[in-house]
């Protein structure tokens, strides 16, 4: 597994983060340590957002949530990921240990360990994490089959709704150049069945309607789920930062949020041989901070040249997110504009793993539908809304990558370096992309 970046102390004479918080005075909004982020107001839209999202996932009967000392991941219940190399030491000493377990598919140089029973699979972790069940031997590197969010959604934590917005102007025609001939794929909750119909300035013909990339959007009938059309509004962040690329959207996450490293593993091996830059809008947290097995072999077995994007979270954090924080990915914090100064987003997740920062909030294409909130009145959507979070960040920042790559002749990777040669704006946010 690959280590968790390096932190780097901070350069003498660099604000830190607690002075840069001050400076645009919202420290009393930003938690100044690792914490999570402050609770929303109660009888506000974010708080009944997070409510209704909560009740959600305690709904999920195929999502358990695991806690100690404030540090929480979820995962799939009554499954183990092992690596293959692992699994038949694995499974004698499970069995040795009287649980009834078998090996199911396997996907990304893992294979799932399906239990029998509910079973404490945390606990069973750490049991086999210790070297000492190992005498002479290499620890097997087991791991839960973490549960992955759209971002933001994260530990049960949304942040805030989206709202409705007006139309979008159309794509300035001078730019229609940027990202020409680069493709974005989009791993999210898919796209909108209507999305090219209802948008045809902004995402007519920018990509190939299949039928299994489709977002499913709605709970009944025009009732949206928590995050149903979140893939169609990063898709239109996307092209707003780059107006000529094209995305390749496939479904990751249910349109409440939820995924798991299975299906963003499936999701990145559907993506078509064009794509050059990944953009990832989830994530989620592991047992340990220990990086995911299966999304460390799968961004290592991606083609060289090809960037992948992803959202450093909305948890408030400095806690590594995943798959983030892996070496290889171009780690996307968010930031606002406190009047005419950049100041960090207080839902931002932000360390020194983090490359890069961009505004986080985002008028974008979006869908058709209501969503109710618990004691609020019921927000209505016309195909626009705005929204708050590092995925929006995320998408922008890959839109610039595709911009980049049609203005310098460069490849993703090679414009993902060049961008990480600017100075970082800040050590925890990395750098600055407008």
């Amino acid at each position: 597994m690959l280590p968790d970046r390096p932190r780097t102390p901070l350069p003498a004479g660099r604000l830190s983060r607690r002075g840069l918080l001050a400076l645009a005075a919202c420290a009393a909004a930003v938690p100044l340590g690792g914490g999570a982020r402050p609770a929303a107001a109660e009888g506000t839209d974010d708080e009944a957002y997070q409510k209704a999202f909560s009740t959600a996932l305690a709904a999920d009967p195929d999502v358990r949530r695991f806690t100690t000392q404030g540090r929480e991941f979820l995962y799939r219940p009554r499954q183990m990921l092992a690596a293959n190399a692992d699994v038949q030491r694995v499974l004698s000493w499970l069995r040795s240990r009287g649980h009834q377990v078998n090996a199911g598919a396997g996907f990304a140089g893992v294979t799932r360990l399906l239990f029998a029973k509910e079973t404490d699979v945390p606990a069973v972790v750490t049991a086999l994490r210790d070297p000492r069940q190992w005498p002479g031997q290499q620890v097997p590197r087991v791991q839960p089959h973490h549960v992955l969010l759209g971002l933001g959604n994260i530990m049960g934590n949304p942040g805030s709704p989206p709202h409705a917005a007006a139309a979008l102007p159309p794509p300035d025609p001078s730019r229609l150049g940027e990202g020409a001939g680069v493709t974005v794929g989009v791993c999210d909750t898919g796209i909108w069945q209507q999305a090219g119909a209802w948008h045809p300035q902004w995402l007519g013909g920018s990509y190939l309607p299949e039928a299994d990339d489709l977002d499913a959007l709605y709970v009944s009938g025009t009732t949206l789920a928590p995050q149903g059309g979140h893939g169609t509004f990063v898709a239109g962040v996307v092209r707003q930062a780059a107006p000529g690329v094209r995305v390749d959207p496939e479904q990751a996450l249910d349109p409440t949020g939820v995924g798991d490293e299975a299906m963003l593993v499936a999701a990145m091996s559907r993506l078509g041989s064009q794509v050059t830059v990944i953009n990832l809008s989830l994530g989620g947290f592991t047992q340990d901070d220990v990086p995911p097995l299966p999304l460390v072999n799968a961004v290592a077995a991606l083609p060289a040249q090809t960037a992948v994007v992803a959202a450093a979270g909305n948890a408030g954090s400095s806690r590594p997110a995943w798959p983030a924080a892996l070496e290889r990915v171009l780690a996307v914090a968010a930031v606002r504009r406190d009047g005419g100064v950049l100041a960090p987003a207080s839902y931002s997740g932000f360390g020194p793993w983090v490359d890069a920062c961009a505004l986080g909030e985002r008028d974008s294409t979006y869908v058709e539908g209501q969503l109710p909130l618990p004691g609020r009145p019921t927000l209505v959507f016309h195909g626009f809304a705005t929204w708050a979070g590092s995925s929006f960040a995320t998408g922008h920042v890959s839109g610039r990558l595709a911009a980049m790559m049609t203005a310098g002749g460069l490849s993703a990777d090679a414009a993902r370096l060049a961008l990480l040669t600017n100075p970082r704006w800040h050590p925890d946010y990395g750098v600055f992309v407008a």
